[in-house]
């Protein structure tokens, strides 16, 4: 599933801004779910702003026009074409009064950071985050900083490993039937640590199903991508939307 599939009419986006009435839903099913992290396990923010692309633009190293530039962020997503939602680490107002913010972007290297222009964005929060427990092999699940439940799953090879650090989703794709990894693709902002190119894709990292690609459950065995139960993947995929983010530890 490195190789994620090019645009077709049989592909959609998922929304990454719920209406009001199905955030309400999720939120009042999340708190029935919830209940106490595993033990050890680290917290979780209980939000993430989210900075939602009006148009692409640059992102720069320091909060300064006049700094090195880094990368041009577009406003669409490559796959979906849905626009693009970064995590949003940090706020800076310039000497000139232009508004900053640090956010994570995504591709290579993985983990990257960049300065943006606010005015160039709308804000979103979303309160969901995605853990990727390396050594259990299992997905959990937040909501508002609350643990909701998790999900066993496949994790890549020794040879070809889930690269770990935090990251974020850049787009759900709502797969055909008949692609590999359907029914649902969260594909991350991060990209195999090991693999360049995989199957015509950048080598790029998602949280996907097993349907035609296969692999038991709790076991390593994938080129890097996080393979999951059609199940697991439909209620991950009917809720997590870009932006969401996702951290990858041992």
């Amino acid at each position: 599933m490195l190789g994620l599939p090019k645009p077709t009419a049989g592909m959609r986006a998922r929304s990454s801004l719920p209406s009001l009435s199905l955030a309400l839903a999720f939120g009042l099913a999340a708190a029935c779910l919830a209940g106490p992290a595993p033990a050890g396990t680290p917290p979780v923010a209980r939000t993430q702003e989210l900075a939602v692309f009006l148009q692409g633009q640059t992102a720069m190293t320091k909060p300064d026009g006049r700094s090195e530039r880094r990368v041009w962020v577009e406003r669409k997503r490559p796959i979906t074409e849905g626009r693009t939602a970064l995590p949003v680490l940090a706020h800076r107002t310039g000497p000139d009064g232009t508004r900053w913010l640090r956010v994570r972007l995504p591709g290579r290297p993985n983990g990257s950071i960049g300065w943006i222009r606010a005015a160039r964005t709308t804000r979103a929060d979303t309160p969901w985050h995605l853990v990727v427990d390396l050594s259990e092999r299992r997905v959990r699940v937040y909501y508002d900083g609350r643990f909701i439940r998790a999900f066993s799953a496949v994790i890549g090879a020794a040879a070809t490993p889930t690269p770990l650090g935090p990251s974020f989703v850049e787009e759900n794709v709502l797969l055909r039937s008949g692609d590999v990894g359907a029914p649902y693709a969260l594909a991350l902002s991060a990209r195999s640590p090991v693999l360049q190119q995989f199957a015509g894709g950048p080598g790029q990292i998602a949280l996907h199903g097993v349907r035609n690609v296969g692999g038991r459950l709790g076991t390593a065995a994938s080129h890097g991508c996080v393979r999951l139960a059609t199940d697991s993947i439909e209620w991950l995929g009917e809720r997590i939307g870009p932006g969401v983010p996702v951290t990858v530890r041992r």
